[in-house]
């Protein structure tokens, strides 16, 4: 790529095996993904997953701010500007092509480790939550913060998000919670939690191992690796307020509004302002999105979410979320409606329908 967006390498290792590295180049933008990353780390990805000589490969994101932002939200804005109502647009490539890496990463296989160090929001947590291995660091900032802008935790959150503990999944989309890494270790958004300076310390360790052409030896000799690593000291909010959090989203969303606006709660401040703030009708998908049965395939999640993110673009609150974050950043969105309580059947059906039969949906051949 003429931008170097995605760097891509190959680390040497005593067995004789290699490590691909793929790195988020986007530094400025904190490494938000576009389309052509997602096309460049597919591609990568698919050619390392066919190469015998690769036993590992990592991903990680450049500089010391973010592994990943997120999306690139402003070119999806644009593209859903350009055509009102019409679920034919970028939007809809975008999120085809994300959820089939992402789906990717799910079943690659061989083990994936991926360096959440700094910023994992968005579509950087769908990058994450298929790894093998994920590793949080005591700088991770780890959130899915769609309600702000219209959308709901798609990139696999259906399926990562229902399997939490109780009720923190739907919590977490509903405030768009930033997890510190104990958090995420807690949840089992990471199932790793080292410290931010260990990453050189972990390479140097990595380039000694083993590695094999077997693909169960070589997750386990990483896991193993990993594991003899030092923890950083560190406590998981969610953790502490497990029982809390549980009882504030139990309900209906009703239920759910009516204990917020009443919560006093000051370490709860920032999640409760997010949610009051936050698209209505995200609100009502996200807990939808909840009661999805979680017997569902990854598969069957990632068609549900395309047909729903295309749709939040096209007729949800999407571009008035972005117009308000974003572009002209008055942070004051005119949502279609004005409280979760008054969202319509009709609207919530809209966005829950399909635009293609099962037949002819774009992820089909998943």
């Amino acid at each position: 790529m003429s931008q170097q967006k995605v760097i891509f390498q190959t680390l040497g290792t005593a067995s004789g095996k290699l490590i691909g590295v793929a790195t988020l180049n986007v530094e400025a933008a904190l490494n938000a993904l576009d389309l052509d990353m997602v096309r460049a780390l597919t591609g990568q990805l698919q050619a390392w997953h066919n190469d015998s000589n690769i036993a590992m490969v990592l991903l990680d994101g450049a500089g010391d701010k973010a592994l990943c932002a997120g999306g690139d939200v402003r070119a999806l804005y644009n593209a859903s500007k350009e055509n009102p109502g019409s679920t034919e647009t970028l939007a809809k490539t975008f999120f085809e092509e994300e959820y089939r890496l992402d789906c990717l990463i799910h079943n690659f296989g061989k083990p994936i480790l991926v360096w959440g160090d700094g910023i994992v929001m968005g579509g950087g947590l769908g990058l994450m939550a298929g790894a093998s291995h994920r590793v949080a660091t005591e700088r991770s900032r780890i959130a899915m913060p769609e309600v702000t802008i219209g959308l709901y935790p798609d990139v696999g959150g259906s399926y990562f998000l229902s399997r939490m503990p109780g009720k923190l999944g739907m919590f977490l989309g509903l405030t768009a919670w930033q997890m510190n890494g104990a958090d995420a270790f807690f949840v089992g958004t990471a199932n790793f939690f080292l410290g931010s300076n260990d990453k050189e310390p972990l390479m140097d360790a990595l380039a000694e191992v083993p590695w094999s052409d077997d693909e169960a030896a070589n997750s386990a000799a990483l896991s193993a690796v990993l594991e003899s690593r030092p923890q950083p000291e560190q406590a998981s909010v969610l953790r502490k307020y497990e029982d809390e959090i549980n009882a504030l989203c139990e309900g209906s969303v009703a239920d759910i509004m009516a204990r917020f606006e009443a919560l006093d709660n000051p370490d709860f401040a920032r999640a409760r302002g997010a949610l009051l703030a936050g698209s209505p009708l995200s609100v009502q998908l996200i807990w939808r999105q909840a009661q999805l049965d979680k017997a569902m395939s990854l598969e069957d999640c990632f068609r549900w979410e395309l047909g729903v993110s295309v749709n939040c673009c096209a007729l949800g609150d999407f571009v008035e979320g972005v117009r308000a974050l974003l572009i002209d950043k008055d942070r004051n969105p005119s949502w279609q409606f004005a409280h979760a309580t008054e969202v319509s059947d009709e609207a919530i059906a809209k966005l829950l329908t399909a635009p293609w039969s099962a037949e002819a949906h774009p992820l089909a051949d998943l």
